[in-house]
């Protein structure tokens, strides 16, 4: 058969058409759920971009905390939601933990979602009391194998990032830690500072004033390379290389939403995320602002999801 050429006049008109019938998006307000209780990680983020994207798009976005089960209650909300871009997760790195905790996850991440963007990481970080004897992450590692098992270690609770963390670090050391799960952060600290306990890997923001007041002991940070805000404290990977266990949060849309929402969604919170008032407002709680295209971050969440899975089943972790 053969096709008919449309002259140059028709082509750009037949293209306007086209982007014209397109649908505007936003044209009503955006939910933002945030899995979690108001006032952490996830939830000053999430505030943070709503009130740029609401300016720039015209329309609400709109926090909304939906905690419950471990994050899993906001986290499927989101995914039984109409993928049309009026609902979407402001997400935490416990939406992978969750996965590869439960024998039977009520959901699936890659399957379930549509990556936006990473938005923001947060390392924790390796802290002794100060009666420790030790100075550095290798000096741990020596002491630990030296009194295998004798060492005890806090944590928010089984299965929480800095259970994990430790989890990660203890099989890349090859050494032998008690862990001692506390309900939350607070108590995990109290009585590491009383000296209950003696190490833990709580995040930047809860240790670094008890590390300014020489209450602890901070020995190395869980990213990848030095903390912007610490930059005299090492990373533990110059001691272990490829060691890595950081808090992320970031952007997810119900599968199937279109690729045309998605890239709008994600080149805004890219634009905001290197704003300066957005990355001190981040940095100011030990955060680092990321941003990253949709394939990157689900090539992350991949990654993620392998390298805890593996550590909770060569721990044998699982949830009190």
């Amino acid at each position: 058969m053969k096709m008919t050429r449309l002259p140059p006049v028709a082509l750009l008109f037949a293209a306007g058409l086209a982007v014209a019938q397109a649908p505007a998006y936003p044209v009503k307000s955006v939910r933002l759920l945030v899995p979690s209780s108001p006032g952490g990680g996830t939830d000053i983020l999430a505030r943070v971009l709503a009130q740029k994207m609401s300016e720039t798009f015209g329309q609400q976005f709109v926090v909304e905390n939906r905690p419950g089960a471990g994050q899993v209650i906001g986290i499927e909300a989101v995914a039984r939601s109409a993928p049309d871009g009026y609902t979407l997760l402001m997400a935490a790195s416990a939406i992978v933990i969750n996965e590869v905790l439960y024998a039977k996850p009520p959901y699936d991440t890659l399957r379930d979602f549509a990556p936006v963007t990473l938005g923001a990481s947060l390392p924790n970080i390796l802290v002794v009391h100060p009666a420790l004897p030790v100075k550095s992450v290798r000096e741990l590692i020596v002491l630990a194998k030296t009194r295998a098992g004798q060492l005890n270690y806090s944590s928010a609770g089984s299965g929480t990032s800095p259970h994990l963390s430790m989890e990660l670090f203890r099989l890349m050391a090859g050494i032998t830690l008690t862990h001692i799960p506390y309900k939350g952060s607070g108590p995990a600290t109290v009585d590491l500072l009383a000296g209950q306990v003696q190490l833990s890997m709580p995040n930047v923001l809860t240790a670094l004033p008890h590390i300014k007041g020489g209450k602890l002991r901070g020995l190395g940070v869980t990213s990848g390379k030095r903390a912007t805000g610490l930059p005299d404290i090492p990373a533990i990977a110059e001691t272990l290389p490829g060691y890595e266990a950081i808090q992320w949060y970031g952007i997810l849309a119900p599968a199937g939403t279109t690729r045309d929402i998605v890239g709008k969604l994600q080149a805004e919170i890219a634009r905001i995320l290197v704003l300066p008032e957005v990355r001190d407002r981040l940095a100011a709680d030990g955060a680092d602002a990321v941003g990253s295209r949709p394939d990157e971050f689900a090539a992350y969440i991949r990654a993620e999801l392998a390298k805890w899975g593996k550590v909770v089943k060569t721990g044998g972790i699982k949830l009190e």
